[in-house]
């Protein structure tokens, strides 16, 4: 019972939560509880638990204060906060016992909330009354004479299957209920969901149909296992077609499909098509319920034979559609903030400018955990313009940076820190290191708290098709020199990492190269090179071999840097890959 306690302090995000079963003719109470080390021992909280067995009825308190002095109930001595019980009911309607939660500061309860506690009340009491059945079904077992245990053996072995039925049931929704509650993603929702009923209920297919702003629905697909005959073929529909799951999402209401004929008669003569293709004959289409909307789509299970579903069957496909469908919310509002996160990032990342004598490239990845948005970066702008030399160069300033954090926050930071030191570099861009002392100064005076990695360079033309590189790097993985005739060089001069307070107090150094023609100059950021199990200076020595190889070979940069990535980050990498690549021609 400390699971379903657990489970409702988690759904109902409230700190405490307690499962009393009532026990002996007395009404004793057995307390479960959630935290463990936290029982309730106050005589309010018991006060409450017996207004709820008494009444029979659930009770959300918003302010238990208010309530007790407006004459709620009485013995509310010392309670403060919000209170929220619901009744566990046996077969016969008796009250089994409450499930219970408890937050010490007053709160609004919501219907979502409601809907919530009643939903685990059910599953909780349910699990009470097939352990009750299991004991009876023991009992039956073991009484009696010997002819009539031979009956009683056939009834308890069916009243056992029975009742093993309904407990894996019930296991089935706290596990749906604790995996759903966990989800962050569309595709992580849908796999998931599969799992659930597909290892429990036994159907040869499930699916989930989503509705969108435009009553379209779409299906979901199963990124794991890859589409199928149904998702191929009809992947978009409208919500007005002649389909099963649209008429479910349509009318909000549970549609059944028990046979092939039914479909003949009465719906679009593709899905028997496609049934048939499948090898479906039966299916069940329930409608996942909306917070904002009547409906978000429908959840499908189809079996490869005749299937009636019972009562029990449809009742826990309701519930599993009602946490889908919180899932699915909270998917589809992670997703739309994570997008536009991913834009801004997109929208910061420079066009490269066309420079006489360079050749430029980037590349960047996003982390493969879609949720995940850094403040990784690059950069590159011609900085003081009006030195151009008579070949037609002119000094060109680049960056790469990593910003602290993997949220919205973080590529927000990021836009700021690009502006700001594009500023310092137009004000006072004597120096990479005087235009990162200027970013510097703004980030400690404006209190925009921006923390981090940067490496940001000049580059003065030099005769000769040569080029001067004068940069300063705080704190980040060093830069890479692939020579044309001799070893790759790792720029290891580096100085304290990006962070308010923490300027150098003699300011930032500058370090210079001479780059000769041929030359390769690679800029990175630590997604790059840094895995777990694996050594950072391994991976940077890995990178200087792949880079001296593409340079010997004359390989494009574009292709240099695909390389550098597949290789060395590869498709399953937890961070941002960002690369900045220049050859001297």
């Amino acid at each position: 019972m400390d699971r379903f306690a657990r489970l409702a302090a988690s759904v109902l995000a409230a700190p405490a939560a307690v499962v009393a079963v009532l026990a002996g003719p007395a009404g004793a109470e057995v307390l479960e509880c959630w935290p463990p080390e936290r029982p309730p021992a106050e005589p309010w909280h018991a006060a409450l638990r017996r207004h709820v067995v008494r009444t029979g009825e659930l009770l959300m308190v918003d302010d238990l204060v208010r309530w007790a002095s407006d004459g709620g109930a009485a013995a509310l001595s010392g309670a403060e906060g919000a209170f929220a019980a619901a009744p566990l009911y046996g077969l016969r309607g008796e009250c089994l016992g409450i499930l219970a939660v408890h937050d010490p500061r007053p709160r609004n309860w919501s219907a979502h909330n409601r809907q919530d506690l009643e939903d685990l009340a059910g599953v909780c009491a349910a699990e009470l009354r097939q352990r009750a059945g299991t004991r009876r079904a023991d009992d039956e077992h073991r009484g009696g004479a010997r002819g009539e245990a031979q009956a009683a053996t056939g009834a308890g072995v069916a009243g056992e299957r029975r009742i093993r039925i309904q407990q894996e049931r019930s296991e089935l929704l706290l596990r749906a209920a604790e995996m759903l509650g966990d989800t962050s993603g569309l595709e992580q929702v849908r796999a998931t969901v599969s799992d659930l009923v597909s290892g429990d209920l036994k159907p040869a297919y499930v699916g989930l149909v989503l509705l969108g702003d435009d009553d379209k629905l779409r299906r979901a697909v199963d990124a794991t296992n890859g589409p199928v005959p149904l998702e191929e073929q009809v992947p978009l529909y409208a919500l007005t077609d002649r389909w099963p799951t649209a008429q479910a999402a349509r009318d909000n209401r549970l549609v059944s499909v028990p046979d092939r004929q039914t479909l003949v008669d009465h719906y679009d003569p593709h899905t028997v098509v496609v049934f048939d293709q499948m090898g479906l004959r039966s299916a069940v289409c329930v409608p996942l319920p909306g917070t904002r909307r009547p409906t978000l789509g429908t959840l499908v299970a189809a079996w490869d034979q005749p299937h009636e579903t019972d009562v029990h069957e449809r009742a826990v496909l309701t519930v599993i559609a009602g946490y889908t469908a919180l899932a699915v919310e909270r998917a589809l509002h992670l997703d739309e903030r994570t997008s536009v996160a991913r834009q801004l990032q997109q929208a910061m990342l420079t066009d490269l400018p066309r420079t006489p004598g360079l050749e430029l490239a980037a590349l960047y990845r996003p982390a493969a955990h879609h949720d995940m948005v850094g403040g990784d970066w690059y950069d590159a702008y011609p900085v003081l313009p009006h030195r151009t030399e008579a070949d037609g160069r002119t000094p060109l300033a680049v960056t790469v940076g990593d910003i602290t954090g993997h949220n919205t926050h973080a590529a927000t930071l990021m836009g700021q820190a690009r502006s700001m030191l594009r500023q310092a570099d137009v004000d006072c861009g004597r120096s990479p290191a005087d235009a990162l002392a200027s970013f510097e100064r703004a980030n400690e005076q404006l209190h925009t708290r921006i923390s981090g990695t940067l490496v940001h360079a000049h580059l003065h033309p030099r005769p000769h098709g040569a080029w001067l590189l004068r940069w300063s790097n705080a704190g980040h993985p060093s830069p890479l020199l692939a020579h044309p005739d001799r070893d790759t060089e790792s720029l290891t001069e580096h100085g304290l990492l990006l962070h308010p307070g923490l300027a150098p107090p003699e300011g930032r150094l500058v370090h210079e190269r001479l780059l000769e023609p041929g030359s390769v100059l690679l800029l990175y950021t630590d997604g790059l090179v840094e895995h777990r199990g694996r050594d950072l200076e391994q991976g940077i020595d890995r990178a200087a071999a792949l880079l001296a190889r593409a340079v010997a070979d004359r390989t494009p940069l574009p292709q240099a840097l695909d390389l550098l990535a597949d290789t060395l980050a590869g498709p399953d990498h937890d961070d941002d890959v960002v690369l900045l690549a220049l050859r001297v021609g």
